[in-house]
């Protein structure tokens, strides 16, 4: 064993032993494990449509009006909806455009509110004050009009070709660049708090008086030390997108048609409640259950990182 590994040994016992501890405060959490085993679960089911639309022959796009309404049957587990199209796998492709959607506006928007709140907190005075300022001005925009005026924009004025700007491709990338570039302030401020209390510390002092530049210090540093609340942040994140999406798409703005997501499928069965109640209970209680877990997922990881918890 050469002295580069005998000296990096204690400190991978170290990070190991407190990786170990947090997944034990994160077992005694019962909601937070019930809520990742749910997700799991969720992640599974909307993948499982691959299978589903290679052993079945069904495509979850085509109409077939004669057999509109069809109950379940070995053929169609949960029916057909008010095109004839297969309920089950429009759920399942669904939950991943709506999933997906979440995942990508957060980490975007994330990235983006990640990266103000560093530079703000570290290097203060007239950069903080503007940054902060132009985040306090996005949080008092109005979220969900701002999001519908935006989802409404017509694309072909924007010099895109009426093929593009009509397809599915960029009816998606458009709610999630939308959403990540309205929804990163949580994460900015958050980001900026932590990085105000790490960088006054011994260890960030001693690695400035030594020459270190900033960005270096900053993802040296200042990242890994403010990880614990922004992994908890980015989680919490994920449900409200997956709200946004929701409510776009049932407005009309988000997720555009034959393309299922829970939001428009929710929207396509807002007329049938009284006829054919089931196709607007699926899709709504994959949301709740959905954003439920995710939001319970995040305060078991809390709970987790929280070094007062108890293991």
């Amino acid at each position: 064993m050469t002295l580069a590994a005998i000296d990096a040994t204690p400190v991978l016992d170290a990070a190991l032993g407190a990786w170990h501890l947090r997944f034990r405060r994160f077992r005694t959490h019962r909601a937070g494990m019930a809520s990742l085993v749910a997700l799991v679960l969720l992640l599974l089911f909307a993948l499982a449509a691959y299978p589903l639309e290679w052993l079945t022959g069904l495509d979850p796009d085509m109409a077939d009006l004669l057999a509109r309404f069809d109950p379940a049957s070995a053929r169609h587990w949960l029916g057909t909806d008010e095109a004839g199209r297969d309920e089950l796998l429009r759920l399942m492709v669904g939950g991943q455009i709506s999933l997906l959607v979440g995942v990508l506006a957060t980490v975007l928007g994330g990235a983006l509110g990640l990266a103000i709140g560093l530079v703000a907190g570290y290097f203060g005075g007239r950069a903080d004050a503007v940054l902060m300022r132009f985040t306090d001005g996005m949080i008092a925009l109005p979220l969900l009009p701002l999001l519908i005026v935006l989802g409404a924009v017509d694309l072909t004025k924007l010099g895109f070709s009426a093929d593009l700007a009509h397809s599915g491709a960029a009816a998606f990338w458009r709610i999630v660049l939308i959403i990540a570039l309205v929804d990163w302030t949580g994460i900015a401020r958050i980001a900026r708090a932590a990085t105000l209390s790490v960088k006054e510390r011994d260890f960030v002092r001693a690695a400035r008086a030594s020459g270190a530049e900033a960005f270096y210090m900053m993802r040296a540093h200042i990242l890994p030390n403010v990880a614990t609340p922004i992994i908890v942040a980015f989680t919490l994140t994920i449900g409200r997108v997956i709200l946004f999406e929701a409510v776009l798409s049932f407005l009309g703005f988000g997720i555009a048609p034959p393309t299922p997501s829970w939001g428009n499928m929710l929207n396509n069965a807002q007329e049938l409640v009284t006829t054919a109640p089931a196709l607007a209970i699926y899709p709504g209680l994959l949301i709740f259950v959905t954003v439920i877990a995710v939001n319970f997922l995040g305060d078991g990881l809390q709970h987790a990182f929280d070094p007062r918890s108890q293991p």
